[in-house]
């Protein structure tokens, strides 16, 4: 655990006006000690280098999305594949900028990034299953575009059925609304809970995943119960025991029999101290 790290996470995280950049950057060094304050210096240096390749003057969304397609994903080749899924290094901004590959959401980041330093009006839309980026005025003349796909244009249709495809539901227009930087954050460390949960030789991904989720101003209540058992499951019994009284303590009112169940897994974990 760096706690430098952490606190300048938690501290970004309470800003006024987060930085979606600088957090992700504080993901990769959580995950990537080597990293440090000057690799995420020189990913920020390299958004700054890619924004001004794209063209001045654009002001329609259309010609906005369009020439960062080109830019993005023609010229530079950024994009995304089935096999990015598998990857860890897919959900930390500065190797997405190395690779050039990532998941839906990173690519996203990219895209966000690069076109806001260029005076874009862009903003993230975390569709349910997929997360793209649009262009314009949400409320207005907007175009979506899916990073994913090399920035391939997406009409109602096309955001429709990606919704169906991931998750069955119906594309309603509050799905189309722009993504808050903190719960794009709180996304990305969700995609890194699930890729270590898959593989428990990385008990430890998954514990710093939740760490950081708990130092946003706001995350799932639930996230404190998973980081008490995932605390156990590391050896740290005491820590994970005293997390489970804790959270039965918040839970006793509400759901009396979820707080008796934390009780007794508090009493199992303090058995094994002995």
């Amino acid at each position: 655990m760096d706690d430098s790290v952490r606190r300048r996470f938690a501290e970004a995280a309470r800003d006024p006006r987060p930085d979606l950049a600088t957090l992700c950057l504080l993901i990769g060094e959580e995950a990537d000690p080597d990293l440090g304050e000057a690799g995420t210096d020189a990913a920020q240096i390299e958004l700054d280098r890619l924004a001004g390749l794209l063209p001045y003057g654009l002001t329609r969304p259309a010609d906005w999305a369009a020439a960062t397609a080109a830019l993005l994903g023609g010229r530079l080749g950024f994009g995304g594949t089935p096999a990015d899924y598998q990857r860890l290094e897919s959900s930390l901004l500065h190797e997405v900028l190395r690779r050039r590959r990532g998941l839906p959401i990173l690519l996203s980041v990219v895209w966000i990034e690069v076109a806001r330093r260029a005076g874009a009006p862009v903003y993230g839309v975390a569709l349910p299953g997929h997360f793209v980026v649009g262009f314009g005025d949400p409320a207005g003349a907007f175009v979506l575009a899916d990073p994913f796909d090399g920035g391939r244009p997406l009409g109602e249709e096309d955001a429709r059925l990606l919704v169906a495809g991931a998750t069955g539901a119906s594309l309603s227009p509050a799905m189309l609304s722009p993504a808050d930087p903190l719960d794009i954050v709180l996304r990305v460390l969700n995609n890194i809970r699930a890729w270590a949960d898959a593989r428990p030789e990385h008990l430890a991904v998954q514990l710093w995943a939740v760490e950081l989720s708990l130092l946003l101003p706001h995350h799932p209540a639930r996230l404190r119960q998973e980081h008490a058992q995932l605390l156990v499951r590391a050896g740290d019994f005491a820590r994970g025991a005293a997390e489970m009284e804790a959270c039965a303590e918040v839970l006793d009112a509400a759901e009396p029999a979820v707080a008796g169940v934390l009780r007794r897994q508090a009493r199992a974990a303090r058995a094994l101290l002995n």
